[in-house]
């Protein structure tokens, strides 16, 4: 009745004014919290909001009106990525904590590039449908920042804290200023300080690293040492009606956590499989967990030099940040690629990341299957978690896990609007909702890949064709290209070429013409040459053409090469090689 009353009254408002309509006729709608398909509707959006969804036979489209046409396709709510980092770009140089490789990049020049990237990040996140994300541990910079973005329709609304308040900060974040990503709390006073510095900026929420065992106690103990600032800072927040995010990979720091007030846990507990009382706590108290299932694997697999990326990988990351996981092929200093080499793949790194990975799966089917609310969420911006298109991994991962694919939906959709208590705002395809939906070529229900065969966004109520969100500069095509041949992935290295590619010995020797040809010049090298690897030495963009210095590995021989791409109609029309 209420839905009836709105989209009388939409109607009605529309009349006496100027409204922008768009209707999506005969569409099937993903009901995401009924778990079912509703075919043969048409919706309207008036706006930013949905104001119809009815039998696409009871619903006359006026003329002139913008009209999509949903036969065969899926209406469903736009996606959330509930744990993301805006000051982390996903590649090798991003957490020098971790890895340190600041001889070989500054970590001024890593954080220079996530500032100057967010809006490039932004618009890959919508292009795959993901219309609403969250920060889950940022700095004052991007706290600032998000405000650039609040009202562009190409952006995603996005939920974002500021520093992560922590009993243990890395020493090589400290004294950054704006861009410190932590706030150190040794004391309560730290804590409630902590919280409090963030008002100003308008934090959506406040983050706890609870980190234990970094004193050098056991975890145990090191949490229950902690805990008093842990809880002060808590109920500071919730003064401020902030929920508080927790980071605790452990069942004791889950535990206490949520014992003390903790509304979301951003990661699985990957200690041991949890039992029913800890089950039981976060139902009592509503807890939503996001479980992060991939990160840990893109560590191990970068270290480890065993990536093997999807199609759907290649072409929606960040080109330039996945290109650099394979940077350990080359960087100098032998000692430390070859010591994370050695353990990545060593019988204890394995044993370590299969029981990591194990656990944190059962307690996902637990937890889900006990009506624990679950977001999805991928902790992007670490080093292997590339932004945006580690979504699908995450996705499948959670199916893996036991999750049904409408669990899985429901996780990506209104759970993450359970968040921050939005709900009735968005999350759902309903009367009233706004209108952050995706549409769809292929069923979600049958395969959960299918969230990636997107036909159109809606974000704020403007519909966006996802190719038209970013495009493919000149130097995008020649790094995809150049991954998928250090990948050896052939079909993902010929995509970006033209057709009718022609290959030249500089200037002007043609070899040979056409993707076909190309495809068996490369297929046998793939194939047969061990050691195949090119470095990237310099590039040089002028216009339509991309000049690439590089450094080959063929086997034992090592070839230096300037290869010179030219671009016609967005493809690689003409390559030049100059041996």
């Amino acid at each position: 009745m209420i839905s009836k009353y709105v989209s009388l009254l939409s109607i009605l408002f529309c009349g006496l004014s100027v409204c922008a309509q768009t209707y999506i006729s005969n569409v099937t709608v993903v009901d995401v919290e009924k778990q079912k398909l509703i075919p043969n509707q048409t919706v309207v959006i008036t706006d930013d909001l949905i104001s119809v969804i009815d039998k696409a036979k009871r619903v006359r489209i006026p003329e002139g009106s913008t009209l999509i046409d949903g036969s065969g396709k899926y209406l469903m709510p736009g996606m959330v990525d509930a744990h993301i980092h805006f000051f982390q770009n996903g590649g090798l140089y991003t957490r020098p904590d971790v890895v340190d490789l600041r001889k070989y990049k500054s970590y001024e020049e890593e954080l220079a590039l996530a500032k100057s990237d967010m809006e490039h990040k932004l618009r890959r996140y919508l292009k795959n449908g993901i219309t609403t994300v969250i920060d889950v541990g940022a700095n004052y910079h991007f706290l600032k920042q998000r405000n650039d973005f609040t009202d562009k329709d190409f952006a995603p609304s996005i939920f974002i804290t500021g520093p992560l308040l922590t009993t243990y900060e890395p020493s090589v974040y400290e004294n950054l200023g704006d861009d410190e990503p932590f706030t150190l709390t040794k004391s309560i006073e730290d804590g409630v300080e902590g919280v409090k510095a963030q008002l100003p900026f308008n934090t959506d929420f406040i983050k706890i690293w609870y980190i234990a065992g970094a004193d050098g106690l056991s975890i145990e103990e090191s949490a229950k040492k902690n805990l008093p600032i842990v809880k002060a800072i808590i109920e500071e927040a919730h003064k401020h009606n902030l929920k508080v995010a927790v980071h605790a990979t452990q069942r004791i720091t889950a535990q206490l956590a949520v014992e003390n007030g903790a509304d979301f846990l951003v990661h699985s507990v990957d200690d041991e499989v949890v039992k029913q009382d800890f089950v039981d706590l976060l139902k009592a108290k509503n807890t939503i967990l996001c479980p992060t299932l991939v990160v840990h694997a893109g560590y191990m697999k970068t270290f480890g030099q065993n990536h093997s990326f999807s199609r759907h990988e290649f072409r929606q990351a960040d080109p330039y940040q996945l290109g650099s996981l394979l940077d350990l092929k080359h960087l100098e200093d032998t000692a430390l690629v070859n010591g994370l080499k050695s353990y990545a793949n060593s019988p204890q790194g394995a044993a370590s990341l299969k029981k990591a990975d194990s656990i944190s799966m059962v307690n996902l089917k637990l937890l889900s299957d006990a009506g624990v609310i679950i977001a999805t969420g991928t902790d992007a911006g670490n080093i292997g978690t590339l932004h945006v298109s580690s979504y699908i991994a995450e996705l499948k991962a959670m199916q893996n896990s036991g999750m049904s694919n409408w669990e899985i939906l429901k996780a990506s959709t209104i759970n993450g609007a359970k968040i921050f208590d939005k709900a009735t705002d968005f999350g759902t395809v309903n009367v009233g909702k706004k209108a952050n939906l995706v549409l769809l070529d292929a069923n979600p229900i049958d395969d959960i890949s299918n969230v990636s065969k997107i036909h159109s966004v809606i974000n704020k109520g403007t519909v966006f064709n996802p190719e038209t969100l970013i495009k493919d500069s000149p130097s995008d095509l020649a790094q995809r290209q150049l991954n998928a041949y250090n990948f050896r992935d052939i079909e993902a290295f010929l995509e970006p070429y033209h057709d009718d590619v022609e290959v030249y010995s500089f200037p002007n020797q043609l070899l040979y013409k056409g993707k076909a040809t190309m495809r068996e010049q490369y297929t046998g090298m793939f194939n047969n040459t061990p050691n195949l690897h090119c470095e990237l030495k310099e590039r040089i963009v002028q216009g339509q053409t991309v000049i690439d210095k590089e450094r080959v590995q063929f086997g034992d021989r090592i070839l230096e090469a300037v290869a010179i791409y030219t671009i016609e109609d967005n493809k690689i029309k003409r390559v030049y090689f100059i041996q």
